[in-house]
């Protein structure tokens, strides 16, 4: 998908769909960012990445980021550099996503730069194993492509990021960050299910919208599309 087909009225009208969703996403809280009282994940961690496989890279990229500013402007959220950070993670997951092909190796360029990152920091250094996470995404670029895996290495490239931004801007110890390892385990496998359910229910909604499905604004698998519309 390239960029200028989203600037025409059909791609348009598709941005401001996802949009919205996104905007109805960011007031469903699902979890507490631990060690921060006023941030949030919310379901917009299932719906994100997902743009990368309808829009393609450069296009999916764009339009996470025109739903994260739209929503960070709606929701009121303060601007702080910590804030203003935390929209690069999504960015990254739409394009491991979009991109996501087994032996495709240069996805996995980011989330192993972050762990270098993590492990030479003096905190991150003495609780190095945390950023062993950061591995899953190269390793599920070797293996055979499935959805699940594919929503796997998104969320933790965002979790790369995110853990990279969090260790070099607020204060922690290593001890916080040891803690966490239980809580992101599940934390990430129920964003990865999130996604891959997500896709489904995208693709299943596109594929059975004959004006959507054959207009080329945007990529539907239908192997991943339920109950498709017979020919």
């Amino acid at each position: 998908m390239k960029i200028d087909n989203v600037l025409s009225a059909k791609g348009l009208a598709f941005l401001m769909l996802f949009t919205v969703a996104v905007l109805l996403a960011s007031n469903i809280n699902f979890s507490q960012v631990l060690g921060a009282p006023n941030q949030q994940f919310t379901f917009f961690q299932f719906i994100g990445p997902i743009a990368g496989g309808f829009l393609g890279a450069g296009a999916g990229v764009l339009s996470v980021l025109l739903a994260e500013v739209v929503s960070f402007a709606w929701l009121g959220t303060p601007l702080e550099l910590i804030s203003v950070l935390r929209l690069l993670p999504m960015l990254f997951a739409a394009l491991y996503f979009s991109r996501y092909a087994k032996g495709r190796i240069t996805q996995a360029i980011v989330p192993l730069a972050c762990m270098a990152l993590f492990i030479s920091n003096p905190i991150g250094g003495q609780a190095w194993y945390y950023s062993l996470y950061w591995l899953i995404p190269a390793i599920a670029l070797t293996l055979p492509e499935n959805l699940f895996l594919r929503s796997l290495g998104s969320t933790f490239t965002a979790h790369a990021i995110g853990g990279v931004i969090w260790l070099y801007f607020v204060p922690t110890t290593p001890a916080f960050w040891i803690a966490l390892i239980p809580i992101v385990a599940f934390e990430r496998l129920m964003f990865a299910a999130g996604i891959s359910v997500s896709y489904y229910a995208v693709n299943t909604l596109f594929a059975r919208m004959e004006s959507v499905a054959k207009s080329g604004i945007i990529s539907i698998d239908m192997r991943y599309a339920l109950f498709p519309q017979k020919a």
